[in-house]
């Protein structure tokens, strides 16, 4: 089971979650279940919560910590296709962590 990784901009009009809209701006599909595979086996909080059945949403706020556990876990595997994926995912958090108005959302089959 994947898990791919959706840049989603989203804009809300006053303060009811029915005004939300969401539009994805980018992804990364995990096509080799490679993402999950690597969450599934990481001692890092956050990754290792991820959720191959289930979606998670992140915000510019935990962006930080994301990346820091994204950049640890590069640096630890020796699988080039590994190190491909996480640099994509990577790609995205660093948009995400710019601007408030954006979300990463992890979302599993």
């Amino acid at each position: 089971m994947g898990v791919d990784v959706v840049l989603v901009e989203v804009e809300q009009r006053g303060t009811s979650s029915k005004k939300r809209r969401l539009t994805s701006v980018a992804s990364v599909q995990d096509r080799g279940d490679l993402f999950s595979a690597l969450c599934a086996t990481s001692s890092l909080p956050m990754l290792n919560r991820v959720d191959p059945y289930r979606s998670q949403i992140l915000t510019s706020v935990e962006m930080p910590q994301f990346l820091s556990e994204i950049d640890v876990t590069r640096d630890l595997v020796k699988e080039q296709r590994e190190r491909d994926v996480l640099e994509k995912v990577r790609e995205l958090a660093e948009r995400c962590a710019e601007a408030t108005t954006l979300e990463l959302h992890l979302e599993g089959d």
